[in-house]
């Protein structure tokens, strides 16, 4: 709760600031980055210096690093946004997170594992990570999540954070819901005084892992939404991708979240249903999969052509689900998620997305 939080600092006021690090500077991380550096230069128990590593490139001739320290915007991931002065980029993701408390982590799922590995043993050992990056990997044991993955690489406790939270809307400080899914009570009270303004409002829960996998799914889905609109079946059809969509979010949930009860609540939260909808209404993945159905070309180069050089998730995602669901021979009972496997990388018509709709399941 918003007392919790006060208690919390009011406990820790002595306590040497928090030093807060976002790993990533795409267009998420660049928004994230932006209340990130703003809350940590105006509340107290922060340091007021915020890292952010930002993969070095060059744009019209100048290093990007030097663009974001010099003109204070990225110009290529987040054009038209100031950031605070006080976040500073540093393109070595070893300087930029040493000394680090809390490490913010928001780059593609697909990174992860080597960042991970660049960073080991090179953090403080009390440090903790919160992973806003939004995907699953593919474990021994079936679903591994991309929190698993930090964790056991760095050896630091990591909590999530998901929600309706489109990039654009974020930094423009439009009105929003975020959800931090944390069992630590004390560390999910500091994650939400270093997250929450006025207009990016935070609730944590415990349910950390049904959070995740909410952010990782909702991509998904989004595929499918996309799908429906490049071919012009309407908002009926639509509506129905959502809610199948939904279902099988929620039974993929309660097949592969072990540690936790899963609750219907959680999928109520901003990481659940509203992400769910804003995401298939609007977002890359909603974008790219119209155009997909529209045009033809694949999903790599629509890629190439439509993200500036951001990636895509949804259909990564979906390839990297349609694994754990093989293994456990449980394909069968999710078909949508299994027809946007096999429309995005086997070749499967796009125009019969719809029939997967009709034999499914929920309807049986």
């Amino acid at each position: 709760s918003d007392l919790a939080a006060v208690r919390f600092c009011t406990r820790h006021t002595m306590a040497a600031p928090k030093k807060a690090c976002i790993v990533g500077s795409g267009n998420w991380g660049s928004a994230i980055a932006k209340i990130v550096g703003a809350n940590a230069a105006e509340k107290d128990g922060f340091d007021t210096t915020v890292n952010m590593w930002v993969f070095e490139e060059m744009v019209n001739g100048r290093k990007l690093t030097e663009i974001i320290n010099t003109d204070h915007e990225n110009v290529k991931y987040l054009p038209g946004h100031k950031l605070p002065p006080n976040v500073v980029a540093i393109p070595d993701i070893v300087d930029a997170a040493t000394g680090a408390d809390i490490l913010v982590f928001v780059i593609p799922h697909q990174f992860i594992g080597k960042i991970c590995d660049t960073l080991k043993g090179k953090i403080k050992k009390d440090a903790i990570g919160i992973s806003l990056i939004k995907g699953v990997d593919e474990g021994p044991d079936g679903l591994k999540l991309i929190s698993e993955v930090i964790r056991e690489k760095l050896g630091i406790a990591v909590s999530v954070l998901m929600g309706a939270n489109i990039a654009s809307e974020v930094a423009e400080e439009k009105f929003c819901e975020t959800t931090i899914g944390c069992r630590n009570k004390e560390q999910g009270a500091l994650l939400k005084e270093l997250f929450q303004t006025p207009n990016f409002r935070v609730t944590v829960v415990e349910e950390a892992d049904v959070v995740e996998i909410c952010g990782a799914l909702k991509n998904v889905v989004a595929v499918g939404a996309g799908f429906c609109d490049g071919l012009g079946m309407g908002d009926n059809t639509k509506a129905a991708v959502i809610r199948l969509g939904l279902m099988e979010m929620i039974a993929f949930a309660r097949l592969f979240c072990t540690s936790s009860q899963v609750s219907s609540a959680t999928f109520l939260e901003s990481c659940g249903v509203a992400d769910l909808i804003t995401t298939c209404y609007g977002g890359r993945n909603r974008k790219v999969a119209e155009a997909f159905a529209k045009t033809g070309k694949t999903i790599e180069q629509l890629e190439k052509e439509m993200l500036n050089g951001q990636k895509l998730q949804g259909p990564l995602t979906s390839a990297e689900v349609n694994q754990i669901l093989s293994h456990k021979n449980l394909l069968h009972k999710f078909p949508l998620f299994n027809a946007i496997y096999q429309i995005c990388y086997k070749g499967h018509p796009v125009t019969e997305f719809i029939s997967c709709l009709q034999n499914h399941p929920e309807h049986v």
